[in-house]
């Protein structure tokens, strides 16, 4: 750390206006030759900074005092903003996020990828800008986060809550009245089981000890008016029945409702068993006449009308006249698969969560589409030489890895597989673009599409079209 950044640590930095945002949601500010991070403020805003964090090459702060509000900043409509971990972005206007990350995505390929590419295209907007998640997880808690305002109020305050991770903090959890993401009966169903709870003097998960009998409390809504609730347990308690069965008398509308037992020390429950109590195991999503089954442990994009755009844009730059070999790399449940499946003679999908698979397998099934074929394996594992001769080489690459992006032995297959057209979906800009960096040695990108399938959030979502040099 210089001199100047260990001043700047203790002594902080005073009437400072904020530039730009960059990666991940954050501003920049130049001071000194120094590069400081800043959360919670807007360009164009004029404040004190409290330095959080020095790097060697960066400092990180938050904002103690506001002299100027920018004028891009809008009124929050939520009640919960700057306490929430989710939405941070809504003290921005719409046209101002989509203008953001426009430039990430821009900027993110330039720096990152330096490779030669056409313009970026204008940022396909969300449909929905509130209520367009169909899945959210509410985290149960014994002793909730305080706001400031509940502090200086000295009113009892019932610290058993149902609701978000508080920004950074794992063990923290805020009590959400309303949540603007998912539309209802969402809201209605987790006041419901925290009141019941409440009521009956349930005991509410210790996140640090890891006891308490309630734990998390997840609500998937689809398109197609199913809805499915899974509750997940430390442990079985006497008061599990009574209260599914709560649920189910008091919200009918659940077609699928569902619980789990699991004592580990994280909440992924993908190796245990989800006990379906009503209904139902599955719920369906529609997309374009097709009918999507989608299970306890099933992915599926939580913006089902924006992953609509998205998988038109992906099926756009592949450019299927109906006699092409696809292969779709990180398929999942098969959603982009058995999409383009109709515009091609055979998709063949890899995914390396084996239950994801068999949902793709059934998802072409209850489609009647016969031309798909499915593969569980690690893709570095299963993509090899042998793999290309047995199934043939393909005309279209469609990938869509996670946040990580692909490992540097898949690209390498790429390279050697050679295929006319590759099309890479990317939830994460930075690690497509090193990957495009990698493929450039090959391939050229002639398209860049941006999509906003998080509206109020830094998230964004590229597709990009690479074709055989």
């Amino acid at each position: 750390m210089t001199t100047t950044a260990k001043k700047l640590k203790t002594e902080g930095l005073r009437e400072i206006e904020i530039t730009t945002m960059v990666a991940e949601g954050k501003c920049l500010v130049r001071h000194d030759n120094l590069v400081i991070f800043v959360t919670g403020v807007a360009p164009g805003d004029v404040v004190d900074l409290r330095i959080t964090k020095a790097k060697k090459s960066f400092l990180e702060a938050v904002p103690t005092r506001f002299h100027k509000y920018s004028d891009l900043r809008v009124e929050p409509f939520c009640q919960h903003f700057g306490t929430c971990g989710g939405c941070k972005w809504q003290h921005l206007g719409y046209d101002t996020q989509l203008h953001y990350k426009q430039q990430q995505v821009e900027d993110t390929l330039q720096r990152i990828g330096k490779v030669e590419m056409p313009p970026v295209a204008p940022i396909q907007h969300s449909p929905a800008r509130t209520y367009y998640r169909n899945k959210l997880e509410y985290t149960f808690s014994h002793n909730g986060w305080l706001t400031n305002e509940q502090i200086q109020s000295g009113a009892e305050i019932e610290r058993r809550v149902l609701g978000f991770h508080t920004p950074a903090r794992f063990d923290k959890i805020i009590d959400v009245q309303h949540c603007w993401l998912q539309p209802e009966p969402s809201n209605e169903i987790r006041l419901a089981v925290r009141n019941y709870a409440h009521e009956h003097d349930l005991p509410f998960n210790n996140l640090v000890t890891q006891e308490g009998f309630l734990r998390n409390l997840i609500i998937r809504t689809a398109n197609t008016g199913d809805l499915m609730v899974i509750l997940q347990c430390y442990y079985h308690h006497d008061a599990l029945v009574p209260l599914l069965d709560y649920l189910h008398a008091k919200f009918p509308q659940i077609t699928s409702l569902n619980y789990v037992l699991n004592n580990k020390g994280n909440e992924t429950f993908h190796d245990l068993e989800v006990v379906c109590y009503k209904g139902e195991p599955h719920i369906h999503e529609e997309m374009e006449g097709l009918r999507f089954r989608v299970g306890p442990k099933s992915f599926y994009q939580t913006n089902s009308e924006g992953a609509y755009n998205l998988y038109k844009i992906a099926r756009d730059f592949a450019q299927l006249t109906g006699n092409e070999l696809v292969y779709d790399l990180y398929t999942g449940a098969g959603t982009i698969a058995n999409f383009v499946a109709r515009q091609a003679s055979k998709v063949v999908g890899v995914e390396y969560v084996e239950q994801a698979v068999q949902d793709a397998y059934v998802n072409s099934e209850i489609n009647d589409i016969t031309n798909t074929a499915f593969f569980a394996g690690d893709m570095k594992d299963v993509l090899t030489a042998d793999f290309t001769v047995q199934h043939g080489r393909p005309d279209v690459i469609i990938t869509d890895p996670p946040r990580a992006g692909m490992h540097p032995d898949v690209v390498q297959r790429l390279l050697e597989i050679r295929a006319p057209r590759i099309v890479y979906v990317s939830c994460n800009p930075a690690t497509q673009a090193r990957d495009l960096e990698l493929l450039d040695a090959a391939y050229r990108v002639t398209r860049v599409q941006p999509v906003d399938m998080f509206p109020h959030t830094h998230h964004v979502e590229n597709v990009v079209a690479l074709e055989l040099r």
